[in-house]
């Protein structure tokens, strides 16, 4: 945590409180997800995250691996990834946007 400043994960932390304040209002199915992603929230971390091509980027770890995938968000990109854990360290595998949507697509 050494290298992200207070103010971005004071804004990682906001992004997510919306957007569990908006889940809460829907079906009892996104109330099941809100229960699920709040339990596997940690405080944010950073991370380098492997991507296609060998690249590698700082990002911020916001939910707990479950031993197969875990969701960072991207600073450069202003949204959330799911990755797939690997021998490498966290792989990107293309599935972006909401922390949320992100992980309930597994």
């Amino acid at each position: 945590m050494d290298d992200t400043d207070q103010s971005e994960l004071v804004r990682v932390k906001k992004i997510i409180e919306a957007e569990v304040k908006a889940a809460s209002q829907m079906t009892p199915q996104d109330r099941g997800t809100v229960s699920s992603f709040r339990d596997a929230l940690v405080q944010p971390y950073d991370t380098e995250v492997n991507f296609s091509g060998g690249t590698m980027q700082r990002c911020l770890t916001v939910t707990r691996t479950d031993g197969t995938y875990r969701v960072v968000y991207m600073p450069v990109a202003g949204y959330f990834s799911l990755c797939v854990e690997s021998a490498f360290g966290p792989l990107d595998i293309g599935v972006h946007g909401p922390a949320m949507g992100c992980f309930a697509s597994v």
